[in-house]
């Protein structure tokens, strides 16, 4: 099964680590300094030209990968959980 963040962009859910609200984990610097060196580094990608919401961890074949997507961590989590049965985001 496929996680869809937004556009055209899918990913397998089970290279899924992380999927974090941009606005929230951007205060943190370290937050800052890891999406800095990812982009440094050329493991972000942008799913649409929109403001993103959020961004999503992965992991395929051994490396890792950084998606920004204009859908709120709320929506993703969401999909996930439905797709997995795992409940993600539940308190």
């Amino acid at each position: 099964m496929y996680l869809h963040l937004g556009s055209n962009a899918v990913v397998p859910h089970a290279a899924v680590i992380g999927i974090f609200d941009l606005e929230f984990t951007s205060q943190s610097r370290q937050t800052k300094r890891f999406l800095a060196r990812a982009e440094r580094e050329g493991l972000v990608e942008a799913v649409s030209n929109d403001l993103p919401a959020s961004f999503i961890l992965c992991q395929r074949d051994g490396a890792a990968r950084i998606y920004l997507s204009p859908i709120s961590t709320a929506t993703l989590a969401k999909r996930f959980a439905e797709m997995t049965g795992f409940p993600w985001g539940e308190r």
